[in-house]
């Protein structure tokens, strides 16, 4: 789960002096998160319990919409940047997701709202960090606070999304289509906040070139420009799943490959569209010229990519070295995010079949044990700010690429107490709850060790010219990560290696192998790390 990359400003400090525009979009977001963990929590089992998959099939559908769901934002934040503006963005993937997610509670529409989500995440989710940034001047120090709220707001709904989402979806009296429903109704709590709310925004997040004076609302043509796009998006989607199918079951061998080159060419349709609709011409912000703007790139996605690229200037020696220490990390990346993202997938089907989920007599659903990481990390984050800051002022301080490592160690350690609790799994015997808390509770440490550490490193190395395509880099990692999470089991399956001896080693190893290449790293960072 996404983490702030700076959890140093108490709750305290963070609170004073910030526009209400943020508590706006603190609002917004923390809906989108509970509609979004909601789903996530209840996909697998879903899957596997009401639809009657085979578990590598739904492992399979996971990965895939796990890892497109970190492409998206390509689109989504270019679209914006180039043509709508972030409100208009946001309020156009909100819609997209809520009917993805009502659509869920109808069984034959199942890869249709898979898609809406998709898409619409595409749409919401770059865009309204990139408003956070919009609320403040370059160089404000209430920036990092802005930011420590905004993320306090993403755990505080992804922590109850399982909490409400799982209980209706997993109850007999009410049962899977309530718990998706829950979810879509978080969602339009959300754009309710957003819309309601958007005077408090001022003028941040309104198209490209748009004179805003005075204005501090979306007008007339504006909803238009949603409404149609909405229907653009929806019925983009609709079309596109029959003709994807067809493809890859007509050409089974080269069949991915048509599939994705069809994908992208409905991307470029969008695009096309979009600017058809709103006709406004393609100019976009400047390329970031200092620290501080570089700072708001992570954010705002690679919508910005073609805007940051300036050829003109040849790399220096220092520059490439500094990117290859991106590229490094990024791969190493991969193989932390491809057993975290097992969190959905294999540990809720251990949950369900595997553990005795019960507590002081009471059982409790499986999907309850996803919430177990947003609370360790809302409770946990700050403490591990003030460990950074302290361990940096002595002579224990560790480089980013350490901090990493100890992130994957951390992951695989979870793994060795999976594989202890599978073995006492045998034979149909049940584990206790407190087994996957434990797990949970390690690889959130990984977690905060590894995620806002990255982000924070790249956005220190990239070159300013290239930071959002550095960025980019990061999060496509990310999403082959996901994609690898949901098809691992399937693989293993076909070997004599067990799925969590084989995460051990694809964790801790690299973990080891990152603190070795540390000092060489940091040499390579010259002076950034």
């Amino acid at each position: 789960m996404t983490t702030t990359a700076d959890f140093g400003a108490t709750v305290g400090a963070a609170k004073r002096g910030h526009p209400t525009g943020l508590y706006v979009l603190f609002g917004a977001e923390m809906w989108e998160r509970f509609s979004y963990y909601g789903m996530r929590a209840l996909l697998v089992l879903y899957l596997t319990k009401h639809l009657h998959f085979e578990e590598n099939d739904a492992l399979t559908v996971y990965g895939t919409y796990t890892g497109l769901v970190y492409l998206t934002p390509l689109l989504g934040g270019y679209l914006a940047d180039r043509f709508l503006g972030q409100r208009k963005a946001i309020l156009i993937g909100g819609s997209l997701m809520a009917l993805g997610h009502f659509a869920m509670a109808i069984e034959s529409l199942l890869t249709l709202a898979l898609g809406l989500i998709i898409l619409g995440n595409g749409f919401f989710k770059p865009n309204i960090s990139t408003m956070v940034g919009q609320l403040y001047p370059q160089n404000d120090p209430r920036r990092d606070g802005a930011y420590t709220i905004f993320y306090m707001g993403i755990n505080l709904g992804a922590f109850f999304a399982p909490l409400v989402c799982g209980s209706l979806g997993e109850s007999k009296t009410f049962g899977w289509h309530y718990g998706f429903a829950a979810a879509g109704v978080g969602m339009i709590l959300g754009l309710i906040t957003f819309t309601v709310k958007q005077r408090a925004l001022g003028t941040t997040g309104y198209p490209p070139n748009r004179s805003v004076s005075g204005e501090d609302r979306l007008v007339a043509i504006d909803w238009v420009h949603v409404a149609v796009l909405t229907l653009v998006g929806a019925g983009l989607v609709y079309l596109a799943i029959l003709p994807a199918k067809a493809i890859e079951h007509s050409i089974p061998s080269r069949g991915w490959w048509l599939v994705l080159g069809y994908w992208i060419m409905l991307a470029f349709a969008m695009i096309g569209l979009t600017g058809l609709i709103t006709r406004q011409r393609r100019s976009g912000p400047p390329a970031p010229e200092n620290d501080a703007e570089r700072a708001d790139l992570p954010a705002q996605g690679s919508g910005r990519v073609a805007e940051v690229i300036r050829p003109t200037e040849p790399f220096t020696s220092v520059d490439i070295q500094r990117v290859l220490v991106i590229v490094i990390v990024a791969l190493f990346s991969i193989l932390f995010w491809m057993g975290f993202e097992q969190a959905g997938g294999t540990f809720t089907l251990f949950a369900d079949k595997k553990t005795a989920r019960v507590i002081l007599g009471n059982p409790f659903p499986a999907s309850w044990y996803q919430s177990i990481n947003p609370l360790l990390i809302f409770i946990l984050a700050p403490l591990f700010s003030i460990l950074w800051t302290t361990l940096d002022r002595t002579k224990l301080a560790l480089g980013a690429t350490a901090k990493m490592g100890f992130g994957l160690i951390f992951l695989g350690l979870g793994f060795v107490v999976m594989s202890k609790a599978d073995q006492r799994a045998v034979g149909g015997s049940l584990v206790g709850p407190q087994w996957l808390a434990f797990v949970y509770a390690l690889n959130t440490l990984g977690e905060l060790c590894l995620s806002p550490i990255g982000l924070s490193l790249v956005n220190k190395l990239a070159p300013a010219r290239i930071a959002s395509l550095m960025m980019a880099v990061w999060f496509l990692c990310t999403a082959v990560a996901n994609y690898l999470a949901g098809m691992l089991h399937q693989w293993i399956e076909q070997t004599d290696v067990n799925l969590w001896t084989f995460l051990i080693y694809t964790s801790i190893i690299p973990g080891i192998i990152l603190l070795a290449l540390t000092p060489v790293l940091k040499r390579m960072g010259h002076g950034r790390i």
